[in-house]
């Protein structure tokens, strides 16, 4: 059985509806899928609607597509229901490789023949985690970054037994679905953007537990300064503009000779009581008193608005 189009899906399924699953539940719902969800923990339900009525109104902002509404999620009550009529499937179970396995074993069995099913592992390789699927050709990566109806990007890759044309499958129906996607060619642990984000933070691991930089002086560093390239122009692009006109040919003559000086350190420092709580206690100190739920609207609001400034959002910053 061939898999629906990607343009032409209607009914998604979400399995596991934490903080990731919930927000693909509340994406796919503003793009006016219709979104059966499955988690096994009691108050799923609840949590999960909590949690696309938070995200909504900056949803509202982004655009809905016609049709979209709150109203279209479901609830299964098994894993087997929840897949049982679904044209695509997103997996975002806890980040454990044995349960990873077992539920992308138990997805392939139930999900209907030809149907892809997408891990959001934020790690571990596809190859490592369709070996007990009967069917591991139609497993993909879909990795997105926190809020999944934030945040535009997810990066797509298949195992060694994954069918090139399910990897294709899944880009296109991502770009469908109003994702900015990343088709990688071969695996990475880690995939791209993770290992980038990774290397950032061991870093200020290290400043802080050498007593080199604060909480604040860390964060102050990225949002006052190449946190507002970053927000619409990469590292390298950047880069090579601080070569002028020669570009990054120019960047790496000039500058090259500094990458063997010793500005980072690449190995993670031993994360121990003292430097856990020092960087809690920064983060408390940063929060100055807002909530979790304040600190997301700011946030929220804050993408939102530098995606219209750099014109990648029409209508005027707030």
């Amino acid at each position: 059985m061939s898999p629906t189009p990607p343009s032409s899906v209607r009914r998604v399924a979400c399995i596991g509806a934490g903080v990731i699953g919930g927000g693909w539940v509340a994406h796919f719902l503003a793009r006016g899928y219709d979104v059966t969800a499955w988690d096994p923990a009691p108050d799923a339900e609840a949590k999960l609607r909590r949690l696309v009525t938070a995200a909504w109104p900056a949803l509202e902002q982004l655009g809905l597509a016609e049709g979209a509404s709150p109203d279209r999620l479901t609830m299964a009550p098994t894993l087997a229901e929840a897949v049982a009529d679904a044209e695509f499937v997103q997996e975002s179970a806890p980040e454990k490789l044995e349960l990873k396995r077992d539920l992308l074993a138990q997805l392939d069995a139930a999900a209907p023949p030809g149907v892809v099913i997408a891990s959001s592992t934020s790690g571990y390789p596809m190859t490592d985690m369709q070996t007990a699927a009967a069917t591991p050709g139609r497993l993909v990566v879909g990795h997105p970054f926190n809020p999944p109806y934030l945040i535009p990007l997810v990066e797509v890759v298949g195992g060694e037994r994954t069918d090139r044309t399910a990897v294709e499958w899944a880009a296109e129906f991502y770009e469908a679905a109003g994702k900015s996607v990343i088709t990688m060619d071969r695996e990475l642990p880690g995939f791209i953007a993770n290992r980038l984000q990774e290397a950032l933070w061991r870093e200020a691991l290290h400043m802080v537990a050498n007593g080199e930089a604060t909480v604040e002086d860390i964060d102050t560093s990225i949002t006052e300064g190449p946190g507002l390239r970053w927000a619409f122009m990469g590292p390298m692009l950047t880069f090579a503009l601080a070569g002028g006109e020669g570009g990054m040919a120019h960047m790496l003559d000039h500058f090259g000779p500094s990458l063997k000086s010793p500005w980072t350190r690449l190995e993670a420092p031993e994360l121990d009581r003292a430097l856990r709580d020092a960087v809690v206690d920064g983060c408390d100190r940063a929060a100055d008193g807002r909530t979790y739920a304040q600190l997301v609207a700011e946030r929220d609001q804050g993408v939102i608005d530098v995606l219209r400034a750099t014109g990648r959002l029409d209508g005027p910053a707030r």
